[in-house]
């Protein structure tokens, strides 16, 4: 249940300044970091600002809908939402001068396939991406389990999926509607978009699927306040203000989505290709001597286990043969 979720306990925030405040500090405590020597001039001409990361951000989230959308086999609805989730909590604890956003992007899609049991393998991931597909795969490997850290394990999600179900059936049963079946296309093109705002970090999902049900009814000429003050709400009226600010909201935040500027986004993907950490750049020399290195102390440790049991093996065949050659030492006094 969402009511008792680790989404809503942990993920789960009142206001967009709340949201606005974490960025902000990542920024900060990015630029700081790597800043160091610099005036707030060179600073501010290097390192991205926390409006700049946000603009970028908006235009990987089109590219990770895109992804989705353009993916085979035809991946789910709700695979498409938990990857969304994953990416908006990433950037909630880190930077993306610190990690960039085309590999992140990525690492959630194909951990949401396994989450949500979606089942594919990394070959048949990687089959979707452009370009040197055994890097990606490497790329999206490495980043798995950074990823679920930076998620806290919190990996279940809750998507407005379910609710919008249960509202259409419930629908059918108590309204008068004529086919509500037709309000399917306008709720997914609604829900679409809400994977473009911060509405998931911010409303439960039945609020969402709500939102979304009434908004497609009113492109179809019907009204269900009736329903919602009546059959939904009937009995618990004192609920009904909270409900119907949560809806206004969310349709709010869907009507005013601003595209981010192409000119403008290609001007702050040279600036981060600059500032971004080198250190999570696979193709720096940084990162490649570190991967290096994480290679060669992996040997090491086989080399070390491998010894291990054979010294084991040399032992266990002592015994074997003192105890073949004098049965007396099975015995204990």
């Amino acid at each position: 249940m969402y009511a008792l979720s680790s989404q809503k306990k942990f993920w789960t925030f009142k206001t967009e300044q709340e949201l606005a405040e974490l960025r902000v500090k990542q920024n900060i405590r990015f630029i700081t970091k790597h800043g160091a020597g610099m005036t707030d001039e060179q600073k501010q001409a290097h390192f991205l600002s926390a409006e700049e990361e946000r603009l970028l951000l908006k235009q990987y989230e089109l590219q990770l809908k895109e992804f989705c959308k353009r993916f085979e086999p035809p991946m789910p609805k709700y695979v498409v939402g938990t990857a969304f989730h994953y990416f908006k909590r990433f950037y909630l604890n880190n930077s993306s001068m610190d990690y960039h956003p085309k590999e992140i992007l990525a690492t959630c899609v194909y951990l949401s396939c396994k989450v949500e049991e979606f089942n594919v393998s990394i070959a048949q991931f990687v089959a979707n991406i452009k370009g040197d597909r055994g890097k990606a795969m490497d790329i999206i490997l490495s980043n798995e389990l950074l990823l679920m850290q930076e998620l806290n394990y919190y990996l279940t999600i809750h998507n407005p999926m379910r609710p919008i179900e249960g509202f259409l059936i419930d629908i059918k049963t108590r309204c008068n509607m004529s086919n509500p079946d037709r309000l399917r296309p306008g709720i997914e093109d609604f829900i679409d978009k809400t994977f473009l705002t911060d509405a998931p970090l911010m409303y439960a999902p039945s609020q969402i699927a709500l939102a979304a049900v009434l908004h497609a009814a009113s492109k179809e000429q019907e009204n269900l306040d009736s329903y919602v003050t009546e059959s939904l709400f009937g009995e618990a009226k004192d609920k009904l203000p909270v409900l119907i600010e949560a809806v206004r909201r969310v349709r709010s935040m869907v009507r005013t989505i601003e595209l981010p500027p192409k000119d403008r986004v290609r001007f702050l993907e040279k600036k981060l290709e600059k500032c971004r950490n080198q250190e999570n750049n696979p193709d720096s020399q940084i990162y490649k001597q570190r991967m290096k290195k994480m290679y060669e102390d992996e040997d090491d440790l086989d080399v070390m286990g491998s010894s291990y049991h054979m010294n084991v093996s040399d032992v266990n065949l002592d015994v074997s043969q003192l105890n073949t050659t004098n049965p007396a030492n099975m015995t204990v006094d």
